[in-house]
């Protein structure tokens, strides 16, 4: 096992609201994929070597605060990230806070409702 996550999904009530979101705050493009009962937009990710992800709406899966908190990579951008969200329609709920000796955290509201960490080294 080369980490501790091997995937996530953030679930969504509205796909191309949170699409947009994250998107426009991780400056980003999702991979979509849409089946029948199921749309995801996947993260960039090296599936070799680390974790993937990717914001899920489908039945019986709701977002909301509370639930489990991923912490996305922004290794070296966590500040731009925080800049982005709330013109994105997000909000910070913790900003950037150290976590000594292991770098920087901080935990954003996305248009879902949900809260999601974000993480970076430096």
């Amino acid at each position: 096992m080369k980490n501790a996550i091997s995937w996530f999904n953030i679930a969504v009530s509205d796909f191309d609201r949170a699409q947009k979101f994250y998107e426009t705050a991780l400056g980003t493009t999702l991979e979509v994929v849409k089946k029948p009962d199921e749309s995801m937009g996947m993260f960039p990710a090296d599936f070799e070597n680390g974790v993937g992800g990717a914001i899920s709406l489908r039945k019986g899966c709701e977002p909301g605060p509370g639930g489990t908190t991923v912490y996305l990579n922004v290794t070296g951008k966590l500040d731009a990230v925080l800049e982005r969200v709330p013109a994105a329609g997000g909000s910070i709920i913790m900003p950037r806070t150290a976590i000594p000796p292991h770098g920087f955290i901080a935990i954003i509201g996305d248009t879902e409702g949900n809260s999601v960490g974000l993480y970076s080294p430096e």
